[in-house]
């Protein structure tokens, strides 16, 4: 990739951003029109202020930090990605992955830019958000100490295009606190259009070659990690707990003894590397390999923040893997193998309307010599949009129907479901991968109450074509994906009425404190439709409640706190009065599950038996405090568990002091 290149794309209007087939959506003003200070773009909607640190913070561009700045030199490669005083070594793992591939890299990183003729201080990037490439705009002015970059930075003091990438994340994302912490899969999504799976690293290592070689032969980006410590510590092999890392190649290398199969690591800081067998650092083994097969490979012995492993020192140091899989789309210019053909659908969660339907036809089995049921492999990736501005993810679901034909849904049997393992589950994105015979299907994306309003992306991925479509008519009984929700919410007192009482109870400050709590509930159970219950209410209960509810440790909620409490408890009164089918004002424990589903809970037989011996009264039924109490405790561990689960694999690592805290203090 050079800066001779011709620039192909068009520029448009200023003052209006407008989309085009085959050219991505301007999401920030084209070239024409540019504000120009001095004969150069300022960027007036760049969020300066959203910075980590804002001290001795100058804003330089490229040429007024070395005297020849080159937007690219020598190509762009893995190695112009270092990190600098950002902890986005989630992104700049992607970018290092994306480098692999210069038709995504240049995809992504216009050519023809650069501080030569033509030069105003504009610089373009694409990045690809809910199924559309939208294009971001920024100036070259980078924050600087002391003259050098704060964050992202090339190996090459002269190359910044790394580093006008990043901040053009930035912006995208609402300034550069917004890229401290984060997961690779998001960023290779938004750099490919990709479909990323999580996986757990398999322990045999002769499991992972062949894992691994399809992957990278078909242009799959991967990236690893370990989250068996505290973040950015390492292990004695100096492999960094909670760090992202890069697999850049796989490769069978000759050695004066033999062939062994090796793994090409990355790590985003440019330093930092491995410490072990084949290591640049202590790898002796590196002496029964020729100079002519190093070469081959591209080693090279230095502290550049890459390195090989052996498979099985791989498997015993990493943990999980994110591996991003490309569609023909994105590598339609490539040449690599296209592993898969992807329909996309736009789509929304309706109130009242029922889930809405995609019928799926399987056309072709695999070629797949030891698949002995000749099936058909796919991926169903179902993303949440605008969940940032919603503040919120759904819990959401894909169920999948066997049916007679490609519009026949009137006889549908559940083949297929990410619930049976999954539950419903709060991500931007869930993936599910699956086999089944050439036929037609039904997909249902759900989300766990039926009254949630939104918009998704639905992709279909399979090895061989297929034929998905919208179906409008609507004729899954929904009751059998997500069980109803009654639109009444009249067993607990409206917000301003439990505030009046908050007021009432919680007197000795704005704060209530359990005591208060147990007062101010027992007064409004007593006043609504499940008078007589309130016998059942316990001090123990309102303790939990305010110190799940509790943000500061304190044992007491504010006025805020209680607010957000109330309406959790109004939410599950509602299920407890759609699923309290005979009004006995308490659940059998057949109702149990169907509650439980509806407040976006999956439990397993062994869990129910538990809940059921533990939250219920001497009957075996749970009664309406009881049920309040058990939610509050499920949705607290729940959200807990996904809070630490720092890869979504349903992994966490936690230390004793942390373990404790959650188990003691609930």
């Amino acid at each position: 990739m050079s800066e001779t290149k011709k620039q192909t794309r068009k520029d448009s209007s200023d003052s209006n951003p407008v989309k085009s087939v085959g050219s991505p959506t301007l999401l920030f003003s084209p070239t024409s029109g540019l504000p120009l200070q001095n004969g150069l773009y300022t960027d007036a909607r760049f969020p300066v202020q959203n910075m980590p640190i804002q001290t001795d913070v100058v804003w330089k561009r490229p040429k007024e930090i070395c005297p020849f700045p080159q937007f690219i030199a020598d190509g762009a490669t893995r190695m112009d990605v270092c990190q600098g005083e950002l902890s986005d070594c989630w992104f700049l793992s992607a970018v290092a992955s994306l480098s692999l591939n210069p038709s995504l890299l240049n995809h992504v990183v216009p050519s023809g830019q650069g501080f030569q003729q033509g030069y105003n201080g504009c610089f373009n990037f694409r990045f690809w958000q809910y199924g559309e490439w939208i294009e971001v705009r920024v100036d070259d002015r980078l924050p600087t100490r002391n003259g050098q970059l704060i964050y992202l930075r090339s190996s090459n003091k002269d190359e910044f295009w790394s580093a006008l990438l990043e901040k053009a994340y930035a912006k995208l994302k609402g300034g550069y606190n917004a890229l401290n912490m984060g997961f690779p899969h998001e960023a290779m999504a938004d750099m490919t259009g990709g479909v990323t799976e999580e996986f757990m690293v398999p322990p045999d290592h002769r499991k992972l070659g062949s894992f691994l070689r399809p992957l990278l032969e078909k242009g799959a980006l991967i990236n690893c990690a370990n989250s068996r410590g505290s973040v950015e510590k390492s292990n004695e092999f100096g492999i960094l707990f909670r760090h992202a890392y890069s697999v850049t190649g796989l490769e069978t290398i000759k050695t004066k003894v033999g062939s062994v199969e090796l793994v090409r690591i990355r790590n985003p800081w440019g330093k930092a590397e491995w410490e072990g067998p084949w290591s640049d650092k202590k790898g002796v083994e590196w002496n029964m390999v020729s100079a002519e097969e190093q070469r081959r490979v591209q080693r090279i012995q230095q502290e550049d923040g890459e390195f090989w492993m052996s498979l099985a020192d791989f498997c015993q140091n990493f943990e999980t893997m994110e591996v991003c899989h490309l569609s023909q789309d994105t590598l339609s210019e490539s040449g690599i193998i296209k592993p898969w053909i992807c329909t996309s659908h736009h789509g929304q969660w309706v109130p009242q309307q029922g889930p809405p339907q995609y019928s799926l036809t399987l056309l072709e089995e695999d070629d797949d010599p030891s698949d002995p049921e000749l099936t058909c492999s796919f991926l169903l990736a179902l993303m949440q949009k605008c969940a940032r501005q919603r503040g919120m993810l759904f819990p959401v679901a894909l169920h999948i129907y066997k049916t007679r034909s490609e519009w026949d849904a009137s006889q549908l049997s559940l083949v297929l479901s990410t619930t049976k393992d999954l539950g419903y589950v709060q991500r931007r994105e869930l993936v599910f991968r699956g086999r089944l015979a050439p036929g037609h299907y039904i997909i249902i994306p759900s989300t766990s109450e039926a009254n949630q309003a939104g918009e998704f992306l639905l992709r279909v991925l399979t090895e061989k074509v297929n034929k998905t479509i919208a179906v409008d008519a609507r004729g899954v009984d929904s009751s059998s994906v997500a069980p109803p929700m009654s639109p009444r919410l009249a067993g607990l007192l409206s917000a301003n009425e439990a505030k009046d009482l908050f007021v009432k109870h919680c007197v000795k400050g704005p704060y209530c404190s359990p005591l208060d709590l147990y007062n101010l509930l027992t007064e409004a159970i007593a006043k609504g439709i499940f008078a007589g219950s309130e016998k059942k209410l316990s001090l123990e209960h309102c303790k939990s409640f305010v110190v799940l509810m509790d943000s500061k440790g304190m044992g007491r909620l504010d006025l805020t706190e209680f607010q957000a409490l109330w309406e959790k408890l109004r939410k599950w009164t509602g299920i407890f009065m759609t699923f309290d089918k005979n009004k006995n004002q308490a659940l059998d424990y057949q109702e149990l599950p169907a509650a439980l589903t509806a407040a976006g809970i999956q439990v397993d037989e062994f869990i129910l038996q538990l809940i059921s011996l533990r939250y219920s009264e001497p009957d075996m039924t749970v009664s309406f405090p009881g049920f309040l109490f058990l939610l509050m405790k499920l949705d607290y561990m729940m959200r807990k568990f996904q809070s630490f689960d720092m890869t979504g694999m349903g992994v966490i690592s936690v230390n004793s002091r942390q373990f404790l805290h959650m188990t003691m203090y609930n």
